[in-house]
């Protein structure tokens, strides 16, 4: 399943990454936000994924599962298509959290180094702290953080 979600990735093939998702099953993206239903997770991967890059390269490491949950370890690089990035590939690890039924993903979200790759990219510090402070405000939002909160 990895295996074939990583190179349909790779393929621009968003009706292929599409298919392993439940019919309702959502995909949430560390910089593009929530996805849900088979037509917006191709459009994910196909419109948004490649509007700001190409090239993709993505491997999934360590899988472990129980059957309803699986983590992987990744590895996620492109090269930028965003001018003040020159065309630099931008590298990322991170852990992907799949939340699956019947075989198939019902929810992926993922923890990601993402200030590296801001870094690789070119881009200003002020914009990487904007983007931190939104990461940051996305995880207070959750409801499982919300006894670090009290």
């Amino acid at each position: 399943m990895l295996d074939c979600f990583c190179r349909a990735v790779e393929a621009r093939d968003g009706a292929a990454v599409a298919a392993q998702f439940t019919p309702d099953g959502v995909y949430h993206d560390v910089f593009y936000g929530s996805f849900a239903g088979r037509a917006k997770v191709a459009e994910l991967i196909n419109d948004w994924f490649y509007r700001d890059a190409t090239e993709f390269r993505w491997d999934m490491v360590d899988p472990v599962s129980d059957g309803r949950l699986l983590y992987a370890r990744y590895r996620f690089s492109y090269r930028s298509l965003l001018p003040e990035a020159q065309g630099v590939r931008a590298m990322f690890q991170g852990v992907a959290i799949l939340r699956l039924e019947g075989g198939l993903i019902a929810e992926y979200r993922e923890v990601a180094e993402t200030a590296p790759a801001f870094v690789q990219m070119g881009f200003p510090a002020e914009r990487v702290a904007r983007i931190a402070a939104k990461q940051g405000a996305a995880l207070r939002a959750l409801p499982e953080w919300q006894r670090h909160l009290d």
